[in-house]
């Protein structure tokens, strides 16, 4: 009974799509016909369709174009039957282009085209003919807002009729893009008010301006998308190491999840800001990523460990850091990864840095590693209760360790329970979430490369 359901789905969907635009049709058949033949149309389309085949997807169900503002100038100039034409044109030529399935097609003209309709009958009974007033202006604003509703309201209906889910959830509106679409009707009654004052010449000008900046958006948004899809790869490959040598070592994964919590509340409460604390985190989940070259003898530790395997043990954060810088992305990270096995005497490895030679957040990831090799129930040490791990690190503060981050740390663990202090149930897991790091990722190549993708339409599609 659920694949009849299932099954029915697409034609109820589709039904309800020819429903909304067979009530457009008597409405067109007795709205005025407007200036449907004219040079103003030809732009219009040809602009509108140019739009919506270079215009990009967000969240997966939305496009970003500025057809938008090509369909409410229709709206406002070329009339009803003009404006559906348009709207129908691009949205067949955007189908045609993404090869879509066949039944969003008529749930995409439905949801779009009717809107237009219903906008132009408004616009007409709300100002008449569009002569550049403030008053008609303001009139093309509301409506414009009208059909972006209307629109949206349509489409997530639709969608869930084909696609299922709930309406509720569908029904959310994208905040985010909140900013741009204002932006887009502000640009829309400049563009109208120009056309009233200077003719098509110049509102032409504009409205290929508007389409030349929908397509820049459309590399940013690919741009994105990319970021993503290399972060989440990265993180991927890094995460799979690390539960590699978890398999190996079953201490790995709990460690590298204690160390990354620890190095982040140290940085913290060492007064550093909130991105050097999430450097520090995520270098302390990545410290110990080079020991997946150590012979499987040495991660057992079976017997007394030679020459070689010392040698083996100080090359990992060298081998840990070309692996990171190898994936691209995490060059800070791979610096304090090379770095947390120093000495503020010189005597550590692998390059024997003495005192601020090594970068803090190593220094910090340092204290943090100690700390949790000290106290964790898994150690391959004694363990110590978190006093006697404080009194023995304090004792070699200077010369291994920096005091600082040593205090900082006795600070956080004051009045802490039992838990916090033994951190024998971090999860590597909630460490890592994943998703966010991705969201970073994305976050911090949109800033590097100073891009946005506002001032352009969204509107959704079914796919």
């Amino acid at each position: 009974m659920a694949v009849a359901r299932n099954d029915a789905r697409p034609r109820v969907a589709v039904a309800a799509a020819l429903l909304l635009l067979g009530a457009a049709v008597p409405i067109l058949l007795l709205a005025p016909s407007g200036e449907f033949i004219g040079w103003l149309t030809l732009v219009l389309a040809a602009c509108s369709v140019a739009s919506g085949l270079s215009g990009s997807h967000w969240q997966g169900t939305i496009d970003i174009s500025a057809a938008f503002v090509c369909s409410m100038l229709a709206v406002a100039f070329v009339g009803p039957l003009g404006a559906f034409v348009i709207v129908s044109l691009t949205e067949v030529a955007t189908w045609a282009h993404a090869r879509d399935r066949l039944v969003a097609l008529p749930v995409n003209l439905a949801a779009a085209a009717t809107p237009a309709v219903l906008a132009a009958v408004a616009l007409s009974w709300l100002a008449g003919s569009q002569d550049g007033s403030a008053h008609n202006l303001a009139m093309l604003g509301l409506v414009a807002f009208g059909f972006l509703a209307l629109n949206f309201v349509l489409l997530s209906t639709l969608v869930v009729l084909l696609d299922g889910g709930r309406l509720r959830d569908a029904l959310r509106p994208p905040r985010e893009l909140l900013p741009s679409l204002a932006l887009t009707i502000a640009l829309t009654l400049a563009i109208a008010g120009a056309y009233a004052a200077s003719g098509l010449a110049a509102s032409a000008f504009v409205v290929l301006i508007i389409v030349a900046f929908t397509y820049m958006s459309r590399l940013v948004v690919v741009a994105r998308e990319r970021t993503a899809q290399y972060a989440s790869l990265s993180w991927g490959v890094l995460s799979a190491l690390v539960r590699s040598l978890d398999r190996r070592d079953g201490r790995t994964a709990r460690h590298s999840a204690a160390v990354a919590a620890f190095a982040r509340d140290i940085a913290l409460e060492a007064g550093l800001d909130k991105r050097a604390a999430e450097l520090a985190h995520t270098a302390g989940l990545l410290h110990d990523i080079g020991r997946f070259a150590l012979p499987d003898r040495v991660m057992e530790r079976q017997g007394t460990l030679t020459e070689d395997d010392w040698e083996a043990i100080r090359l990992h954060p060298e081998l840990g850091a070309d692996m990171l810088q190898d994936l691209g992305v995490y060059g800070p990270v791979a610096e304090i990864v090379r770095a947390h096995h120093e000495r503020l005497d010189g005597r550590g490895y692998p390059d024997g840095l003495e005192g601020d030679e090594i970068p803090a957040i190593a220094r910090i990831v340092a204290v943090a590693e100690v700390y949790d090799t000290l106290t964790a129930k898994d150690t391959y040490r004694d363990r110590m209760t978190s006093f006697q791990a404080m009194t023995e690190m304090r004792r070699v503060a200077g010369d291994q360790l920096d005091g600082r981050f040593v205090e900082a740390l006795a600070t956080l663990l004051a009045g802490r329970g039992l838990e916090y202090r033994h951190a024998d149930s971090a999860d590597f897991d909630r460490e890592l979430a994943m998703e966010s790091r991705v969201a970073d990722a994305i976050s911090s190549e949109s800033k590097a490369s100073g891009a946005s993708d506002g001032g352009a339409l969204a509107g959704e599609k079914a796919r």
